[in-house]
């Protein structure tokens, strides 16, 4: 059993089988949006949510940033929102829209986590975690849970991780407990891009700055990690949950092909 926190409730029942309480008494149909780099994996949701009288999806979007701009353009209820995205990935796009949007509530969603990463989940500020093999049942309770101003975790979460402890230390102090916690929004932003295959162009036209200003960010990342070169800024951000291998092998075979060509 979670421990509930002042002013919010947290919600663990099993993954099949969730009895959801009904949405009908309100008058407003929850916002959803839906950030996901997998299309077949939008469509899947949006067939699944748009259906019901008591849900409106207001949007789609293939990665983090493009989630940001949609937030706020849009101010969605709930965002469900990938763990692992190219450009901008799930838990920085979480902590700005947060920072932008704070009554707007995001929904982590992912195939496989890891203590870290639900970690940095919650302090960016995720309502909750879902693992992608939840039911639609499960995906309901959780959707309308983060309506209601509530945190919402998947129970089989609780099969790998002690989720209370977690949240104990997510509201511990702030203090930097590793070098990565000294970084700021835009240098994790960098560190994404440079693990991924972009060149400083590239980066400087994702992030619309110059090209002078990415090598700072670069500069700064390497003195903050004790970086000797890119491939340790790339096993860092492996490390630390920026990035996966198969996306960082995706950026640079892209990287070589754009080259050669």
């Amino acid at each position: 059993m979670l421990k509930k926190e002042p002013h919010q409730s947290i919600v663990t029942l099993p993954a099949t089988g969730a009895k959801v309480p009904s949405m009908v008494e309100k008058s407003v149909p929850t916002r959803v949006l839906l950030a996901d780099d997998h299309d077949i994996v939008r469509q899947a949701l949006q067939m699944l949510l748009q259906s019901r009288g008591d849900i409106e999806i207001v949007g789609d979007v293939r990665n983090g940033r493009e989630a940001v701009t949609a937030v706020e353009r849009l101010r969605p209820d709930v965002v469900l929102m990938d763990l692992v995205m190219p450009g901008l990935n799930g838990i920085e796009a979480t902590r700005q829209i947060r920072r932008i949007a704070p009554r707007t509530q995001v929904l982590m969603l992912s195939g496989y986590v890891d203590e870290r990463q639900l970690l940095e989940a919650v302090r960016a500020g995720a309502a909750g975690f879902l693992i992608k093999t939840s039911d639609i049942n499960e995906l309901l309770l959780a959707i309308d849970s983060a309506r209601r101003g509530n945190r919402y975790f998947s129970s089989k979460l609780n099969d790998s991780f002690d989720v209370d402890e977690l949240l104990q230390q997510s509201r511990r102090g702030t203090a930097a407990s590793s070098p990565g916690d000294k970084l700021t929004v835009r240098e994790r932003e960098v560190l994404q891009l440079v693990a991924e295959g972009y060149t400083n162009q590239g980066i400087a036209d994702a992030l619309v700055v110059s090209v002078k200003t990415v090598e700072a960010h670069k500069s700064h990342l390497q003195q903050k990690l004790r970086a000797r070169n890119r491939a340790d800024l790339i096993r860092y951000a492996i490390a630390s949950g920026l990035v996966t291998l198969e996306t960082v092998d995706d950026g640079f075979s892209a990287l070589g092909e754009a080259e050669a060509g």
